[in-house]
């Protein structure tokens, strides 16, 4: 089956709003084994919204529409179906009854005819009710082709697909599309690739491949089978392969990122963490307290961007400054090792680095020292991250200080095959 998802607005044509209605679709197709041959942008125009759907009609089985399903002048999406399929507009009298219903029961203002225009609804169509808006959704079949109408806001369209669109596609796909992401830190991409080519070469079903996040890499293993639990079994293996062969470089399995992985390890551990941050700024204690619970982890921690603040703060001797400077591993172990004895934390971090545009003199920009103590010993780690921006050097600052963590915790060499990619 060939699917198209038309997404209208001008607003995403200008930038101004970012499409994830069509990633929102394209990630529930695949889930399904429909694959998306097109993804189509059209603006508020009439015209230009009937020629989308023409040419859709003519190359695809399935046509998914996101936006223009409002009361305003603007959304068209409806009239252009409706006139590019030879299908009248009528009045879906049960769902002007709901809507009726949903603008009494919310205390919106009196309904107006521009609002009604919300179920005028393709002849025959089944209406998909939208319990998250106004605008209900719609789905028909005509001539071989099948349409799915649904409504722009994400906040409407992402239940919408849960609950409206989900048994439509079961009932249209003999199989399923699941996959998995394995996620790694320490090894860049082109690395990670070129250890797996031969590997992904062989496969056919299940399939890899291989992606590049900020900081940090992942390998995607999809499977296409009858049922999940087919392509589950399908995977397994594959996801066994991949671990093995890359060790403690995976950090872990359908993970939102590093930082996330690595708090909910600390939390699960009951591990408590103090920062002292020099050039991330904070940056590594805002990553930690972005994650819902982190006050179970982190005891606080504080910002020393100057020498004066490192001295009357945590009180690294100013002669350690002077000798070593700022950007020294010495002075890195100190920040980690005072700010654990201050707070009284399971486990101290130090960030000393520059961060640019400037250097120092001695280090190029991009030097980094993170340091971790526990109540015995310290770790530093030096990262080289040179020729990335201001904001880069403190990202993946951070990220060598969650790497350090994690491995600690999980009782791997602190400094070990981890390390800047």
């Amino acid at each position: 089956m060939k699917a198209e998802i038309i997404s209208v607005g001008t607003e995403l044509l200008l930038g101004t709003t970012i499409n994830t209605d069509a990633a929102d679709v394209a990630v529930l197709l695949s889930e399904y084994g429909i694959n998306v041959y097109w993804q189509t942008v059209v603006g508020d125009n009439p015209g230009r919204v009937a020629e989308a759907v023409r040419r859709a009609r003519e190359r695809a089985d399935l046509i998914i529409t996101t936006g223009g399903l409002g009361p305003t002048c603007d959304d068209l999406t409806k009239s252009a179906l409706a006139d590019g399929f030879g299908i009248p507009l009528e009045l879906n009298r049960e769902e002007e009854a709901w809507l009726r219903g949903v603008f009494l029961e919310r205390h919106y203002r009196p309904l107006t005819p521009n609002n009604l225009q919300q179920v005028w609804l393709p002849q025959g169509s089944t209406a998909l009710r939208n319990d998250w808006g106004t605008a209900p959704g719609c789905y028909f079949e005509h001539e071989g082709v099948r349409v799915i109408m649904l409504p722009g806001p994400p906040g409407e369209l992402r239940p919408m697909l849960e609950h409206r669109v989900r048994p439509i596609l079961a009932s249209l796909s003999d199989s399923v599309i699941a996959s998995h992401n394995i996620h790694f830190y320490g090894i860049g991409e082109s690395a990670m690739e070129y250890r797996l080519r031969s590997y992904m070469e062989e496969l056919t079903n299940p399939t890899l491949a291989p992606y590049a996040k900020p900081g940090e890499c992942l390998v995607r293993v999809t499977a296409k089978a009858p049922t999940v639990e087919e392509a589950e079994r399908m995977m397994a293996p594959v996801i066994e392969r991949v671990c093995r062969e890359f060790g403690e470089l995976v950090y872990g399995i359908d993970c939102p990122n590093l930082a996330t992985y690595t708090v909910k390890l600390l939390m699960e551990r009951g591990v408590t963490v103090a920062c002292a941050e020099s050039c991330t700024g904070g940056e590594l204690q805002k990553c930690i307290t972005d994650i819902p619970g982190a006050s179970a982890v982190l005891l606080g921690g504080t910002v020393v961007y100057t020498n004066a603040a490192k001295t009357s703060l945590l009180g690294v001797p100013a002669a350690l400054l002077e000798e070593k400077g700022a950007v020294s591993r010495e002075v890195a172990e100190e920040l980690a090792r005072r700010v654990r004895e201050k707070l009284d934390s399971d486990l101290g971090v130090g960030v000393t680095g520059l961060a640019g545009p400037d250097g120092d003199g001695e280090h190029e920009v991009g030097t980094v020292f993170i340091s971790l103590a526990d109540r015995e010993q310290v770790w530093v780690r030096e990262a080289r991250l040179t020729g990335r921006g201001r904001g880069l050097v403190r990202h993946q600052a951070c990220q060598e200080a969650f790497d350090m963590l994690r491995r600690y915790v999980s009782g791997l060499s602190v400094c070990g095959e981890g390390g800047a990619v």
